[in-house]
Parts: structure tokens; sequence; C-alpha cells
């Protein structure tokens, strides 16, 4: 079971003037699979804020995979791939290639996503769009590589092509 932990970057979230709907979603979809959501945050779509919570995230909580949604867009406020990039050990650019190109296949408006995700530690970061509809759509396509991604990270799992190292 990993432990997950969700941030919603929204300025109307943290007024209350919109229903985080994406988060809710996200917590479905983890719920399907056992992985335990142990940590939820909104907050402002500000850098720092962001920043801040997700350096605590991972480093504090230590948790296996952070999923972010919201500002992945072209608003001036829209920061959340800078603020991931910026805490990141190590970029792993083919998770949101692999989201954005199943995203084409819905709308050619896909291609205007900045999503990153990266390695802080042993903490899985992900970039997921603000739309309870598009986060679906982008974690269905990620999750048959997803398992296997975080069972190395976290040392759960064998190497690449080799079967688990059990320990006998």
């Amino acid at each position: 079971m990993y432990r997950v932990g969700i941030l919603t970057a929204s300025d109307k979230g943290v007024a209350g003037l919109r229903e985080d709907l994406s988060a809710a979603a996200i917590r479905e979809i983890m719920s399907t699979l056992e992985w335990r959501v142990v940590d939820y945050r909104i907050v402002p779509d500000e850098l720092d804020a962001i920043r801040d919570a997700l350096i605590d995230m991972a480093d504090r909580e230590r948790l296996d995979l952070v999923l972010t949604t919201g500002g992945t867009g072209f608003s001036p406020r829209d920061v959340t791939p800078e603020a991931t990039k910026s805490v990141i050990d190590r970029e792993v650019p083919g998770i949101p290639e692999v989201m954005r190109a199943a995203s084409l296949k819905k709308t050619p408006r896909a291609m205007l996503s900045r999503a990153a995700a990266g390695i802080r530690k042993g903490t899985l970061i992900i970039n997921l769009p603000g739309s309870q509809k598009a986060v679906r759509e982008c974690l269905e396509a990620i999750m048959d590589g997803l398992p296997h991604g975080l069972e190395i990270l976290t040392g759960r799992g064998g190497e690449c092509g080799s079967p688990p190292f059990r320990g006998d």
C-alpha cells in the first residue's frame, strides 16, 4: 500500500467558491487501488504556497506519491509546474508526455498542458489538470506504469526486467 498526498492549487477552492471535485476523483481512484490518501491540502495558486506544501509532503510526511491538481494551464496564476520543478531532484518527463498524448485523443487543447513530474528524495510528484474529467483521463493513461515506478522508487520491487527481490 502506498501513502498518497493530494495537493490542489486553486484560488477559488481556498476561498470556498469552488468544490474540489478533482481531488475527490483522485481520492476515489486511489481507493480502488487500495492506496491510502493520508494528506490532502488546498492552497492558493501561489508559487511559495505550492512549493512549501510539496516540500512538507515529501520531506516531513515522506509520502510515496503526491498528486497535484490545478495550475497547469496558461493563466498567469498557473504556477504548479514551476513550483514542482523547483523542488524535484530528478524530472520524469515520460509521465506528462503520456498524459498529454492520451488527452490529445480527446481534445486538441491537451497540447496546452504544462504539467510536470519528478522525484524529490523518495516521493514521486505528478501534476494533474484541474478538471475532474481530465484528472480521470490522465490517471487512467499512467496507471499501468505507475505501480512499477513506485515499487522501484520505494524499494518494494525489483529492477526492470527482473523479478522482485524477496530477501530469501
